[in-house]
């Protein structure tokens, strides 16, 4: 049964207003991380994404347990997932601490949208619209501004990362941005396909925290040196991981995943702006500046469209004008609508 097209449009800003809350909570990431500096970004990663993981496989296991035989038979998206969030967190952290945090998050967030939409191109043959260019390209302008204005700050006593640790940090920051597009479309695939939810996200991030298990141990005896890297372990698993991924979950239900991961280009916005607030650093003007390219990127992809607009005023019973070729490619949100 088709839904009606206002409410496809409504479910697309509410999806959208999903992933953004994700993202403002991924954003704290990195000014929690301060609070355990004696914690490695491997067991940082590890207990995040990890625990996390697990915990959301725990929460979802009734539906996981009804839903068994239609993910048995998509094993191969279910363990392509997996297998992309046990790498992603340990790519993603150790690409900041290697490149710096400006050069890490802009290369493991900024390029996670063109990665995405690389994938969607060649898996499913998606079209990119007009829209997500724009709105992709504001993002990424934003913040490479952000991130430049925030390697700008860094104090020199403390030192700057030799060529070596850049390059190998950016290589990082690469297969973090790949990862975090692959475990987006694994997830949404699933999710388009009649999968729900919560049983989809529950699968794909349990299994990568079982992969990711055996890191935490070899890795994770810092975070029990004291009750504060306890605690920012706690917090890491709980809310931006499990929390952060349930909603990016239920946004994932209703917009595709090229749409979620520029949308998730709030991150680092989030995180300068907690940085100043929280812990007294400065950001200069072009900082402000790639901040509102963000905002402005956000604006884009969120905005109703005018055909979304021309279905809401449209009198009951009065049928829908026929449409061109490219106002459908705008106005559909995603490869499919959920069962």
């Amino acid at each position: 049964m088709r839904r009606p097209s206002g409410s496809g449009a409504r479910s697309a800003g509410a999806g959208s207003l999903c992933v953004l809350a994700a993202s403002v909570l991924w954003g704290t990431t990195g000014t929690a991380a301060t609070f355990a500096p004696g914690v490695g970004p491997l067991a940082i990663g590890a207990v995040a994404m990890g625990l996390g993981g697990l915990l959301q496989a725990l929460v979802a296991a009734p539906r996981i347990a009804r839903q068994a035989p239609r993910l048995r038979a998509r094993r191969g998206t279910v363990l392509l997932g997996a297998f992309a969030v046990a790498v992603y967190p340990l790519a993603f952290y150790s690409s900041m601490h290697l490149a710096g945090v400006a050069v890490g998050t802009v290369v493991s967030i900024g390029m996670a949208p063109l990665a995405s939409a690389v994938i969607e191109r060649v898996m499913d043959r998606r079209r990119l619209t007009r829209r997500w260019t724009l709105g992709a390209t504001l993002g990424l302008l934003g913040t490479l501004m952000l991130c430049a204005a925030q390697a700008a700050q860094d104090p020199g006593d403390r030192g700057q990362p030799s060529m070596a640790a850049t390059m190998l940090g950016v290589g990082l920051g690469l297969i973090a941005a790949t990862t975090y597009a692959l475990y987006s479309w694994a997830a949404h695939r699933l999710i388009t396909h009649g999968i729900a939810s919560r049983a989809a996200m529950g699968t794909v991030f349990g299994l990568g925290g079982l992969l990711l298990v055996p890191v935490l141990l070899v890795t994770g005896a810092p975070l029990l040196d004291s009750g504060s890297n306890l605690a920012v372990g706690a917090y890491m698993a709980v809310v931006p991981m499990f929390t952060g991924y349930v909603l990016f979950g239920w946004g994932l239900a209703h917009v595709p995943a090229s749409t979620a991961t520029t949308l998730s280009l709030l991150e680092p916005a989030v995180a300068a702006v907690l940085a100043v607030l929280v812990i007294g650093e400065r950001l200069p003007a072009v900082g402000w500046t790639g901040i509102a390219l963000v905002l402005a990127c956000l604006a884009v992809l969120t905005a109703p469209t005018a055909v979304s607009r021309r279905r809401r005023q449209r009198p009951e019973g009065v049928p829908p004008p026929q449409r061109t070729a490219a106002e459908h490619t705008v106005a559909q949100p995603g490869p499919g609508r959920v069962p």
